[in-house]
């Protein structure tokens, strides 16, 4: 899958920097034989420091815009042009590809799943967005360091949102088609993550998360 998902990914961006959660798969060999820049965790630190890894490396690239894209297979690379095109006009200083104008074609507990993720992050956060666990993110380079991101696992998609707001930055949502597969499907929210995530969030946010 991965080979797949950074083939799809070279006529839309200069550059593929893919994170290693110390995976015990082929995952570096496969990804390096693709011209991939890789880096390596040598423990399991989740979702959320692997994002941060990757962010902080493209901002030390010389990166203007920097795109998140989750490799399940879900997502579609196609929908990067339309993803960064309100960054280039100066519309907006970040963009969330949002499923959910196809949320009736999502398995019924993945959009339950969703939803309870939108609400959680919005009583936490304050701010309502369609799609907060979206892995299709586009961020400017003034965004991409004004966000200092303090989570590690899953809860990093809702802590985004409430950075957004945070630091006042412009948050545009385009609508993306995902691609639903068995592999993609066994990846992410789950109930038992839902409550770990919904639990880290709330220990967080008594720590030092926005208001």
């Amino acid at each position: 899958m991965i080979v797949e998902v950074i083939g799809s990914l070279k006529d839309y961006v200069d550059q593929i920097i893919v994170i290693n959660d110390a995976s015990i798969d082929q995952t570096e060999r496969l990804a390096c034989s693709t011209g991939a820049m890789v880096i390596n965790h040598l423990i399991n630190r989740g979702l959320g420091a692997s994002l941060k890894t990757g962010i902080t490396l493209a901002l030390e690239q010389g990166a203007d815009i920097i795109i998140t894209f989750d490799a399940d297979g879900q997502l579609q690379a196609t929908d990067i042009p339309k993803l960064i095109q309100p960054i280039i006009e100066q519309q907006a200083d970040v963009v969330i590809g949002s499923r959910a104008q196809y949320r009736k074609s999502m398995p019924r507990s993945r959009r339950f799943y969703n939803w309870v993720a939108n609400l959680i992050t919005y009583l936490f956060f304050n701010h309502w967005v369609s799609d907060s666990q979206s892995g299709l993110r586009a961020f400017s380079k003034l965004a991409a360091q004004k966000i200092n991101l303090a989570t590690d696992r899953m809860e990093i998609s809702s802590e985004i949102i409430g950075k957004i707001k945070q630091e006042q930055l412009r948050l545009k949502e385009i609508s993306i088609k995902p691609i639903y597969t068995s592999y993609s499907l066994s990846k992410g929210q789950s109930f038992f993550v839902g409550i770990k995530t919904f639990c880290r969030l709330f220990f967080h946010r008594l720590i030092d998360l926005p208001n």
